[in-house]
């Protein structure tokens, strides 16, 4: 095959020197041999000693579905990657083309958006710069609306999959322009790179939230430059520290990273030869348009349809029968037993179709736990649970009952300089939690340290190379001068344990040119300075030592939570922990806990999407330079039009984001339990949770949560055949929280579907598993979520009007002010 050209890179470029690639495919069923070759004859370069040969006794279906050539097995990591994705790759791909930069960042798209000044309503057209300023501009927008619009990844490949083929069309490919602009097919890797890069962009920064409050709040406004600069340091902070730890938490195939199968599933049937993907392209497009016209329903014609449950429908007086089996209404109840037919909310933070089965049985448990917890605890009026809600997010003062639900009033309690006045706390006293929330802060504290254990005890050969580097071989380096000259490349080979344990996805990769370790860490450096000086700039209040803590948590916890994350799939959410870590260390300053949240937290999350972005790329065969490109650019579009966004809002719509209703444009909802939070982690956490206080046990689940794994352990040296490794204690014990807040109705359907697929599926039908189950995933997803947006600007107010469905029996009088979709009983204390 000759090497194709494009005018936006040399393809050689990306190619490691010295090393040539052959690849032998099985066209048929789309699994070959692949071996890297170097040019002295020598195979697998740096280090890597052996040939990457996966086609020879590797299972596969045929196309029509006849039968089998072998034994296919589908038990652990490797056998699923190199199953459910082809494992060869052609290095003449350029992913450096026109269509990706200009799909990615140079096309021009009009969003309108309707924004209410205080004189007059106009309309303003917003400019967005391709997918990733599409991405960027719309989470931003969609933080200050009442609705709330997930911006997700399958839905910008789609979208991305649809221009790049206009472009290979309309653009002629011959002459000047054909070479520069369309010098081949639109290929996987060019999809690939545009979809990092927009995801990169698509998620609103925390950055934003933290100075829309101030702006808000504390009437300070930090200066365009700075802010941009803190945004940008803040979300890149993660990807340093991550792209460091690369080699443990991406290269190896126990890194899955099960969340990107339906991804490049979709890729590849996208892009393979279609006689050879056929069949999974015919069910890809029959599912979307399906999912596509059902969701129509349970979003608008049919609410009911969110959660049916007959115990609702028999006993509508009852508040307990509410709060057990209630669940299609936010805060509503625990779902137990509803039957849902949305798959919005089946699938929402993660499909039950590629979270795996032993995830899965852990998150049962825990589950199973949490209903049991959270009604003992209520009904035992545990913390005077029952003067509150049920569920809920908000803290309440002390005047509040059952009948009337009084909310704690927090802006009272501070100063003129944002700092608690303890006169005041002294009059309004100490706020509640709703019992249900606290426990979910006990439980998630008790995951937390539960993890570090259950890492060191059952994974620590897989994290271990994270601090390899302080070993005494490798501190003597420091002394040598040629460890200082970085820009030279990097030598550094690999143990046979090490290559042992590669992804076979990741040997392809070995052709090319490695993004070097410096790269990331002179955008850590960048990062880490850049952030510290921005921090006095901006009026933060938070202390450099207090900065310099929070990195060193995101540290652990991407390297701890980021492992947990790749072999598991599950994600934590460590946010109320950094804040009020964060409250014990700098007690009453508010604004200081929103920064120290800020770096402390979002560097977390920002380094798992880098991570997870790290194993698309891995399984695309994307060349790992043009990954870091793509998320850096994305990355540096989203900071910029993030702030752009966010002050225009602010200063637009300021009454209305500070008003208690907002209307049905602009909500100030998210800003205003952000400062809530901040105000009660940062200002109160020596009240609520110290030893002796009122919420002391959440603070001692910490201690408790290091010994949580123990009795599992000893018990599996004890019996190793027992199957006691199979528990993973950290998810259990996270998942005893995990119903306290959203929509609940959906978790029965959700474990159904997830045993259909993972256990049935898997185990005896698994030709068909590999082959549909995933692209049938990221089909139900795209349908679902193409709908969703549509109806949020058609119907739901998005645009500006609402137009409600006429009411009927489906959606129980048209859900008004005291009604629930399920024909539960509404709490009236509730409002």
């Amino acid at each position: 095959m000759a090497t194709q050209r494009g005018s936006f890179g040399d393809r050689a470029a990306d190619i490691a020197p010295g090393v040539a690639h052959t690849t032998g495919i099985d066209e048929k069923h789309g699994l070959g041999r692949s071996t890297s070759v170097s040019n002295s004859g020598s195979e697998s370069p740096k280090g890597v000693n052996e040939k990457a040969d996966y086609g020879m006794s590797a299972p596969a279906y045929d196309e029509e579905g006849a039968g089998l050539s072998g034994q296919l097995r589908v038990e652990n990591a490797e056998q699923l990657v190199t199953n459910v994705l082809s494992v060869d790759d052609d290095p003449t791909l350029n992913p450096w083309t026109f269509r990706m930069w200009f799909i990615g960042k140079l096309q021009i798209l009009s969003l309108l958006t309707s924004i209410e000044t205080r004189r007059n309503r106009r309309l303003i057209l917003f400019a967005g710069i391709g997918l990733a300023l599409f991405g960027s501009v719309l989470s931003t927008i969609y933080y200050f609306k009442p609705q709330t619009v997930f911006v997700s990844v399958i839905f910008l490949t789609i979208w991305s999959y649809i221009l790049g083929e206009i472009m290979a069309k309309i653009i002629p490919k011959r002459g000047f322009i054909g070479r520069w602009f369309n010098p081949h097919k639109f290929n996987h890797k060019e999809h690939a790179a545009i979809v990092i890069m927009s995801s990169a962009a698509a998620t609103c920064a925390l950055g934003t939230e933290v100075l829309a409050v101030q702006r808000l709040y504390y009437s300070t406004s930090p200066n365009a430059g700075a802010s941009i600069f803190l945004l940008f340091s803040s979300q890149c902070l993660g990807y340093g520290i991550a792209g460091l730890m690369r080699k443990t938490l991406v290269y190896p195939t126990k890194m899955l990273y099960p969340i990107n199968l339906p991804l490049n599933t979709l890729l590849e049937v996208l892009h393979r030869d279609k006689s050879e993907t056929a069949r999974r392209l015919k069910l890809f497009y029959i599912m979307f348009c399906v999912l596509f016209v059902w969701e129509a329903f349970p979003e608008y014609i049919m609410p009911l349809m969110t959660g049916v449950s007959i115990f609702c429908l028999a006993k509508r007086d009852s508040l307990v029968f509410t709060n057990l089996f209630g669940g299609t209404n936010g805060n509503e109840g625990l779902g137990f037993l509803s039957w849902c037919m949305d798959w919005q909310y089946i699938a929402g933070t993660q499909s039950p179709l590629w979270f795996p089965l032993q995830t899965l049985i852990n998150n049962l448990v825990g589950y199973l736990l949490c209903i049991c917890v959270f009604m003992g605890v209520y009904y035992m009026n545990i913390w005077n649970a029952q003067d509150f809600p049920f569920l809920s997010q908000l803290l309440f003062s002390n005047t509040s009952n059952s009948t009337v639900f009084a909310q704690y009033n927090q802006t009272q309690l501070l100063d003129v300089n944002n700092v608690v006045d303890d006169s005041m706390l002294d009059v309004l006293g100490i706020p509640y939690f709703a019992t249900t929330y606290a426990v979910y802060i006990l439980s998630t504290n008790l995951a937390i340290t539960a993890t570090f254990t259950h890492m060191f005890l059952w994974n620590y050969k897989d994290i271990s190379t994270a601090w390899a580097f302080a070993a005494p071989s490798n501190l003597k380096k420091l002394l040598r001068p040629e460890t200082y000259k970085f820009w030279q490349g990097e030598t550094e080979g690999m143990t046979a344990e090490e290559e042992a344990n590669l992804d076979p996805h990741y040997r392809l990769m070995l052709v090319y040119k490695e993004a070097p370790n410096w790269w990331y860490g002179a955008v850590l450096v960048f990062s880490l300075v850049v952030g510290l000086v921005c921090l006095y700039e901006v009026d933060s209040t938070l202390p450099w030592w207090a900065f310099i803590v929070a990195v060193l948590l995101a540290v652990i916890c991407i390297l701890f939570f980021g492992a947990q994350y790749a072999i598991t799939g599950f994600q934590f959410i460590i946010q109320p922990i950094i804040q009020m870590i964060g409250g014990y260390l700098h007690p009453g300053y508010p604004v200081a806990n929103m920064y120290f949240t800020l770096f402390g937290y979002n560097a977390v999350v920002q380094g798992q999407l880098l991570l997870k972005d790290l194993k698309i790329a891995q399984y695309a065969k994307l060349p790992p330079r043009c990954t870091f490109t793509a998320q850096l650019v994305g990355t540096l579009i989203g900071a910029i039009f993030n702030y752009v966004m966010m002050i225009s809002i602010v200063d637009n719509q300021r009454e209305i984001l500070l008003s208690i209703e907002g209307t049905n444009i602009w909500s100030g909802q998210n800003v205003q339990q952000y400062n809530s939070q901040a105000i009660a982690w940062g200002g109160l956490a020596k009240y609520l949770f110290s030893v002796g206080g009122r919420y002391e046990w959440v603070t001692l689940a910490f201690l408790v949560g290091f010994a949580i794994p123990l009795p599992f352990y000893i018990l599996h040296r004890l019996f190793p055949k027992a199957g006691f490794w199979y528990w993973n204690t950290a998810i259990m014990t996270y998942y005893i929280g995990w119903l306290c807040v959203g929509i609940n109705s959906s978790i029965m359907t959700y474990f159904a579907v997830g045993f259909l697929s993972q256990f049935y599926m898997r185990k005896y039908h698994p030709v068909w598993f590999v082959k549909y189950n995933y692209i049938l995933s990221a089909a139900m997803d795209g349908g679902t979520q193409v709908l969703v947006f549509i109806f949020t600007f058609a119907v739901d107010g998005g645009s500006g009007n609402a137009v409600s469905f006429p009411t009927y029996w489906g959606n129980n009088g048209g859900t008004g002010e005291g009604m629930n979709y399920d024909y539960c009983m509404f709490n009236p204390a509730n409002g």
